[in-house]
């Protein structure tokens, strides 16, 4: 029961959200246009590579962009879906102007609240480039699609968002402590979006451990692609490795889902 109202309330807080960013539907095209075309630069310039070298690491335009239109989308929809847990716009909002004071007043889950506080649908620019990217590529790149192969896709993509608002999550739970954003949760998220759009094998011995072992982003897309393109592994992983995906990343947001929970039990309002 718990469960299904919390899912109400949410539906109902973004519904305001879309109503008020709605309200000034030129100046949301307008941001929507720039978010699409600010990451179609990146793909363009990622692009431009090929016109010097043939390859990249061994894989073909098509191929990378595949990876790119992966992470892109997933990146594009957990920077819209958690927006409210954005660490830059929780930090001076939520914890140093004594936002979260209220939130925790309001009789309605702390968690509900904070994702339903906002979504930037200014990014529907940069996910529709991303499901473009990945069009193109799914279309050019030559995948023999199986029954699995299209079931697999959109947990692939439901994983990485997983993953990414798990990242949002524990920046923005880290705040209680520090009160300022912590920029190497940054490096992680929009840092680890640019670096997961390339082939992991072609980064350096101790980059590729770091993002095995310690952030495991390796089996988030780079596996998944090697699937998904019938491409041999030039790391010599376990067979069962591209199906890691929905482990790794909808376990990294229950990790962050308990660090936040312990973070909202020993908050202490800054007074303001």
């Amino acid at each position: 029961m718990t469960v299904s109202r919390n899912l109400i309330l949410y539906l109902r807080l973004l519904g305001a959200q879309i109503r008020s960013q709605c309200q000034y539907r030129f100046s949301l095209i307008l941001d929507m246009t720039a978010a699409a075309f600010g990451a179609g630069i990146g793909f363009a310039t990622l692009a431009l590579l090929f016109q010097r070298f043939d390859r990249i690491g061994g894989w073909t335009l098509t191929e990378i962009a595949f990876l790119y239109g992966l992470v892109e989308t997933a990146f594009g929809l957990t920077d819209m879906l958690f927006s409210g847990f954005d660490p830059d716009a929780f930090a001076p909002k939520m914890v140093q102007r004594g936002g979260f004071d209220q939130v925790l007043l309001r009789p309605i889950d702390v968690t509900v609240q904070i994702l339903g506080s906002d979504i930037a649908l200014r990014r529907l620019g940069r996910i529709a480039q991303g499901v473009a990217v990945l069009g193109f590529a799914t279309s050019s790149a030559g995948i023999h699609w199986t029954p699995l192969k299209a079931i697999y896709l959109p947990v692939v993509i439901a994983s990485m968002l997983a993953f990414f608002g798990g990242l949002f999550i524990i920046g923005s739970t880290s705040t209680f402590w520090t009160v300022q954003r912590v920029e190497v949760i940054n490096i992680f998220t929009y840092g680890g979006s640019e670096m997961m759009a390339y082939p992991m094998h072609i980064y350096n011995r101790w980059m590729r451990r770091f993002f095995t072992y310690v952030v495991p982003a390796i089996f988030l897309n780079y596996y998944p692609a090697l699937y998904f393109l019938d491409k041999a592994d030039p790391l010599d992983m376990p067979t069962i490795t591209p199906f890691l995906s929905p482990l790794i990343g909808f376990g990294a947001f229950g990790v962050a889902l308990a660090f936040w929970r312990f973070g909202v039990r020993r908050y202490s309002s800054t007074g303001t």
